[in-house]
């Protein structure tokens, strides 16, 4: 995606908020209830930030209801901006498999406490 549009993305009201609360998986519904977002907002915010490749799809878990919902994670860690006297560029770290195990367990070992 072009530097100028990720930036754009990231300013958009809420998708920082979003991509910092997504380092474990969350839902739409979590992110609306955990971040004060309305539920429609935070379906709108999630869709910029995936075709943005920020956040992506993670699967699906079952909801307090008992529903089958899809859950999202942020794709990076680390976002660095380079303006050039003809061009901007955007450097990513990405999230790493091993890294998102880690926050998975120690998410579930908090959770058990």
């Amino acid at each position: 995606m072009d530097p100028v549009d990720v930036l754009r993305v990231l300013g958009n009201k809420y998708n920082a908020e979003i991509l910092e609360a997504t380092h474990a998986p969350k839902s739409a519904q979590e992110l609306s209830e955990e971040l004060d977002i309305p539920i429609a907002t935070s379906y709108r915010r999630i869709e910029e930030l995936n075709e943005a490749d920020l956040l992506k799809l993670e699967g699906k878990e079952l909801s307090d209801e008992g529903r089958r919902t899809k859950v999202y994670r942020r794709q990076v860690d680390e976002l660095t901006v380079k303006f050039g006297v003809d061009e901007t560029d955007i450097e990513t770290t990405e999230r790493t498999e091993a890294k998102n195990a880690l926050v998975d367990v120690w998410s579930d070992l908090r959770s058990e406490q």
